[in-house]
């Protein structure tokens, strides 16, 4: 695990599109999960710009989105599908058949789960797997007490990701479940990155990355992936004991 730290949130944020330009000058087909929320948005505006100036081409890969919560979709704004429309896709010149999402909405969601899952490993498994991380040590909507041997599923949401997802919406929505890729994914992606930035991250990024390694803790699973890289800025750094 290696653990980079920058003295902005902006500069974490063109760290981390660095890394997905240079997957993609690698290997043009990558497969690459792009979570929602806070924490990508300075990476996809840089993401952005460098496919403005040529710098990356998104042509070839295909996107896979991490998570989405159940009974929700593009048009549904505050949804995960929304956010990464608006914030990224529709300034892209997209094959929508390049973008691999959850359907929320679908009669069956175990299916779902399945569906995604296939689709992961018949394409080689992903190249690049991206997540953020909530204040209880979820990733994507990994709760505390999800397995670490699970691929895609469902979850029941854990009251503060309730409370906390609220400010992605323009009034109170009930949140009940989710449907996400799971910490097996995160384990076997070629490469695993954790992006976080504020102080208000710190405690759980100390315990995540320095404390006891559980399913209490999901974020703690990183501690297993020896070749996974977790970039900061100094807010989100600063309970951690002395990294080299």
């Amino acid at each position: 695990m290696k653990i980079s730290i920058y003295p902005t949130t902006d500069d974490m944020s063109k760290a981390a599109a660095d890394l997905v330009a240079a997957q993609l000058a690698e290997k043009p087909n990558s497969l690459i999960v792009f979570p929602s929320g806070e924490s990508p948005s300075g990476m996809l505006r840089y993401l952005i710009q460098y496919a403005n100036e040529g710098k990356a081409d998104f042509s070839q890969c295909t996107i896979i989105g991490l998570d989405e919560w159940v009974g929700m979709d593009e048009r549904d704004y505050g949804s995960c599908k929304h956010y990464l429309h608006t914030n990224f896709f529709n300034h892209l010149d997209l094959d929508p058949e390049r973008v691999v999402m959850f359907d929320a909405k679908a009669e069956d969601l175990e299916a779902e789960c399945g569906r995604i899952n296939d689709f992961i490993s018949s394409h080689g498994g992903l190249d690049l797997m991206i997540v953020g991380i909530g204040m209880n040590g979820h990733l994507g909507l990994n709760e505390p007490g999800t397995p670490f041997d699970l691929y895609a599923h469902l979850s029941e949401l854990a009251p503060i990701t309730v409370e906390v997802g609220q400010k992605y919406f323009k009034q109170e929505t009930v949140l009940t479940r989710g449907i996400t890729l799971g910490l097996k994914h995160l384990q076997e992606a070629k490469m695993a990155v954790l992006i976080a930035s504020g102080e208000k991250k710190a405690t759980i990024i100390a315990e995540s990355l320095q404390g006891h390694i559980s399913t209490d803790v999901p974020a703690s699973v990183l501690q297993n992936i020896r070749h996974a890289r977790i970039l900061l800025d100094e807010g989100a750094a600063s309970e951690l004991e002395h990294t080299s």
